[in-house]
Parts: structure tokens; sequence; C-alpha cells
């Protein structure tokens, strides 16, 4: 089916929808420009990457069509200095692009299942981690083609991972099996941490910006969990506002408590 990227704003009138852009298949994953605050990348069912420009009431600006099948997952690097995407694909290759160049700059292969996330340190300059179906997490540097390091990191297909803010060795993952795990690239033998609470496949993880040792989590059993692993009771909260799968869930930048 059809997809829609809608951009909202917060005002004093609650959330209004700012622009829409509608493409002719479905969109699985956005990244904001960290570079140009009117410019955002889609990924999509079709295997391609949309850029859009909020400025422009048609869009989007450039399309790359490179996977062989759904583009799952799309980041833009944050580290200064350089300005790179990376997407995760369901074709089990990971690819890098610059949005100024026509197309991809370095394809990464070796995952044995879909990718299902591709996450940029936002530590280290160049590196990325994905997770997928294989069970595995791996953490890629892109002056480098093959993978850097695999982490055998659950028994089931893992769905997301993010990278600690505060420790550029600090990795979480979430997976299949209902588990979160925790992962410290320098001793991959053991997670550090393993939360356990969600009931269904844990579909997206993220760090929280404010506080080293806190996380959300979002799952097919409809909650919404907060968790800090440096807690005796990891689980903080657990959010049952939605009637259907919780697919996404990020953390504001601007905004300590919003969600």
């Amino acid at each position: 089916g059809c997809g829609t990227l809608a951009v909202l704003e917060q005002n004093e009138a609650g959330i209004v929808l700012l622009r829409s852009f509608d493409w002719n298949d479905g969109l699985f994953d956005v990244t904001w420009s960290e570079n140009n605050e009117n410019m955002l990348i889609t990924c999509s069912g079709d295997g391609s990457l949309q850029i859009w420009d909020m400025a422009k009431t048609k869009g989007p600006l450039q399309v790359f069509k490179e996977h062989s099948l759904e583009a799952y997952s799309v980041d833009w690097s944050q580290t200064r200095g350089e300005q790179l995407v990376v997407s995760g694909s369901w074709d089990q290759t990971a690819k890098l692009w610059d949005p100024a160049v026509g197309k991809s700059l370095c394809t990464f292969k070796g995952h044995e299942g879909v990718i299902y996330s591709t996450i940029w340190s936002p530590h280290i300059p160049g590196c990325f981690a994905s997770a997928s179906g294989d069970q595995t997490l791996r953490i890629w540097d892109v002056k480098t083609p093959g993978v850097k390091l695999v982490i055998p990191a659950h028994q089931a297909e893992v769905l997301s991972c993010d990278w600690c803010k505060y420790d550029e060795n600090l990795l979480v993952t979430g997976a299949v099996d209902c588990s979160l795990k925790g992962w410290d690239l320098r001793n991959i033998r053991q997670p550090v941490f393993v939360l356990l609470g969600h009931t269904y496949a844990i579909r997206r993880v993220k760090f929280s910006p404010f506080h080293a040792t806190i996380l959300a989590s979002c799952s097919y059993d409809f909650t919404v969990r907060f968790w800090d692993f440096s807690k005796p009771n990891p689980l903080l909260e657990t959010v049952e506002h939605h009637t259907e799968f919780t697919c996404g869930l990020d953390l504001s930048l601007h905004n300590r408590g919003q969600v």
C-alpha cells in the first residue's frame, strides 16, 4: 500500500500537521538531516530511500533505489565532520550514502538474515551497528568493508538496537524473545544486563539522551516500558495506552520528560 510522511509540530494548540508527503509504497523509517532542519530521509517497501525538503510542497527531491528488497531502516550520522546516511534492508545488506552523491558509497555484506535496524554511533565517527533476523548484533566501520564485530546477541531475531549516549562501548538490543540485553563491546561473552518484562517481541529500543542508565522500549504486547538498568528492580514504568502493536518510539532531545 501507499505510504505517507507526516511532519508534525507541537504548539499551544497541540500537535498539528505541518507537511504531508505521499509515496507509492509503505514507509518504514525516517531520519532528520543533521545539517539541514528542512530535510528528512525515509525508506520504503520498494527498497528505495527518499530525500524530502519541507520547504517544497511536492517531493521527493531525490530517490535512491539500490536495495533489492524492503529498505527497513535509515539513520543520519550524528558525529560532526561527516554527513553520512546508513540504510538497512531485508536484502541482508546495509548501504552507506552521502546525500550529495547520487549513488551509494559502499555496501556492507555479512548478515545472514533480514536487517531490521541500522544505528550510527553517537561517539565514534564512521561506526554503526546493525541488528538482524540472523540473531546477531554487528558493528561496522565505514573505512573497512568487512564486519568489525559479530555479537550473537539473542537466540531469536533481533529487531532493534541503540547506542548509549554516555558510553561509547555500550549498546542495547531488543528481540523476538521479549528480552532487552546490554552489550559492552570490550567483552561480548556475556551481556552486561538483561531486562525482562515484555510479553511479546520488542520492536524498538532507545537510550535516554539525558540519563546514562535509562532506556525505553516498545513491543507487540501493546506496551511502552521505561527501564533503569542500574537499579535492582530495573522496570520503572509500564505504559499501556496503545490498543495495537507499538512499533516505534523516540525520546525528545529538548524536553526531558517527552517521548
